[in-house]
């Protein structure tokens, strides 16, 4: 990447780059992504590009709660600004006037 990508990048980033910066930059962006183009290269060689044919399906996993119930109740409800009871109090957003 050049100096004037870089100040484009900064200008679409809304930063004021010093030409300091530009210079550090120039050198450290250039640096990332040769790095990534070659993580992308090596990634790309290894996976197998030709499609495969044969059956497909889904694996789930068995719908079962992993917590006890109300285990997570009283904090939650600990962290909220309003709370009516078990259940959170919020300020109402649908009016039936309308």
């Amino acid at each position: 990447m050049n100096r004037e990508e870089i100040a484009h990048l900064g200008t679409l980033a809304r930063l004021s780059l010093t030409e300091e910066e530009l210079v550090r930059f120039e050198a450290e962006l250039s640096a990332i992504v040769s790095y990534v183009s070659t993580v992308t290269t090596i990634v790309a060689d290894a996976a197998d590009s030709t499609p495969k044919v044969g059956a497909r399906y889904n694996i789930f996993r068995s719908d079962a709660a992993t917590n006890t119930a109300d285990e997570y109740t009283e904090a939650l409800l600990r962290e909220a600004p309003e709370r009516s009871g078990r259940y959170l109090k919020v300020k109402k957003i649908i009016s039936l006037d309308e």
